[in-house]
């Protein structure tokens, strides 16, 4: 999904996410992990999805996602998620990481990109997506 940082003002979709990146969290940089940010947007991906599909689902891949901006320790991380394409028994769900930071209402773009769910039973068998 090759989408400019500029091109978007506000959050797309619905609000899944909401946490505050932690000291734990960092590298030793003092910027916070890709792999945990990564993290939480496979969670809000994967509840939207999980909702939709209205049951378990799989994460089994993650379209490009390009760091736009840092996450640091304090700043609110917020993930917002739309299904963009519903298959016989995948869902695709497009994902935005933002932030507030220094107790600010402005909201910064951090990353976004799309993730691909496969509906599943509790065998990790695929099934069918139900219509909505």
């Amino acid at each position: 999904m090759s989408e400019s940082i500029e091109t978007t003002t506000a959050p797309r979709g619905r609000l899944s996410i909401r946490t505050v990146a932690m000291p734990a969290d960092t590298n030793p940089h003092g910027a916070i992990f890709g792999g945990w940010l990564l993290a939480q947007m496979d969670l809000a991906g994967g509840t939207h999805a999980l909702h939709r599909a209205k049951g378990m689902v799989v994460t089994v891949a993650v379209d490009s996602m390009t760091f736009h901006e840092p996450v640091f320790v304090g700043d609110e991380v917020s993930c917002y998620t739309d299904v963009v394409r519903v298959g016989n028994s995948s869902i695709s769900v497009r994902v935005e990481a933002w932030v507030r930071r220094d107790n600010k209402d402005e909201q910064i773009k951090v990353t976004s990109a799309l993730f691909h769910f496969v509906a599943v039973n509790p065998d990790r068998s695929k099934r069918r997506v139900p219509p909505e």
